[in-house]
């Protein structure tokens, strides 16, 4: 049977006024934990109603800084999730600042995990889904099992680079950062990279387990686009995906919160996708969630590296 993942990044709202160039000060207290104390209750509501495990990746910062964020994940490791490694800081820009750097950002993060979780983490995934030789080599130095960073989706590299030039010609210049193309050559099934340009095959250590893309056009299959696009654009997609051995469908806390949640309108008219209702993207996730089931042995993704690592 094929193997299917279900993860979700949970990058709170400060990193989203990040990437549209808006100021953090938007944001009220209760705003700065919404991904926390909103989101990650609906998606556990989502997996445990259909008997399903899944994986969140955690940025060490917010566990150290949020109390109820780390009750949270203490709580779903507890209840059978992986609890994975987001970074400490969740620095857009971090393949820039060397591998000191990098290594320390990365303890940190194990660091708040173990402490929040009782358990070290065995899975990394990069900000920003950009990865290089500096982060993977300090994946290595953190014993880690697998990486989950590549991303490689031609529509969404296009269209973040639009964004990120509309956002500096108007002055408000965003603090992501646009990897290099040569992320939409990598594989777009699980592989073992080459530790020197890690979006190729080689023999490293770290398995990588990239973000479901459709054959091809290389359509990105992420919460985003499975909670905003018609029903049948998505079933299209997601056909164009069964004959992989393995499906990793990636989401974000911000996937199950819209703006009646409490987000400023100034983020809202940014980020569209938060003009949709919770209620709507939970039953569509519900329903995406259900063709893995129905067609999948759905595991974490600590679960389907084991399984896959044998094999390549």
């Amino acid at each position: 049977m094929r193997l299917a993942s279900i993860s979700v990044d949970l990058d709170s709202l400060p990193h989203y006024c990040r990437i549209h160039g808006l100021p953090e000060s938007l944001l009220d207290a209760r705003a700065r934990t919404l991904v926390h104390a909103v989101a990650v209750p609906r998606f556990r509501e989502l997996l445990d109603g259909l008997g399903v495990p899944g994986t969140f990746f955690a940025i060490g910062e917010d566990l150290e800084s949020d109390p109820g964020a780390a009750a949270g994940m203490r709580a779903a490791h507890e209840a059978g999730i992986e609890v994975a490694s987001h970074t400490y800081a969740h620095d857009y820009a971090l393949t820039r600042r060397g591998l000191p750097a990098i290594r320390e950002d990365l303890a940190r993060a194990d660091a708040a995990i173990l402490a929040a979780t009782g358990v070290r983490p065995v899975g990394f995934r990069a900000p920003g889904y950009t990865l290089n030789a500096d982060l993977y080599a300090a994946t290595v130095e953190q014993g880690y099992l697998y990486g989950s960073s590549a991303f490689p989706a031609a529509p969404y590299y296009a269209a973040k680079a639009a964004v990120m030039g509309t956002l500096a010609l108007l002055g408000r210049p965003s603090r992501s950062v646009l990897d290099t193309p040569r992320v939409l050559l990598a594989p777009r099934v699980p592989y073992r990279p080459d530790p020197a340009r890690p979006y190729q095959r080689g023999s490293g250590a770290v398995l990588e387990l990239p973000m479901a893309v459709t054959p091809g056009v290389r359509f990105p299959f992420i919460g985003t686009f499975a909670t905003t696009l018609p029903l049948s654009a998505l079933r299209a997609a997601w056909r164009a995906c069964r004959k992989d051995a393995f499906f990793n469908f990636e989401l974000h806390g911000v996937d199950v919160l819209d703006a009646a949640d409490g987000i400023p309108p100034e983020l809202v008219r940014q980020q569209r996708d938060l003009r949709v209702s919770a209620a709507r993207k939970m039953a569509r996730l519900r329903e995406v969630f259900g063709w893995l089931k129905a067609e999948c042995d759905v595991v974490t993704l600590r679960d389907a590296a084991g399984r896959l690592s044998a094999t390549l």
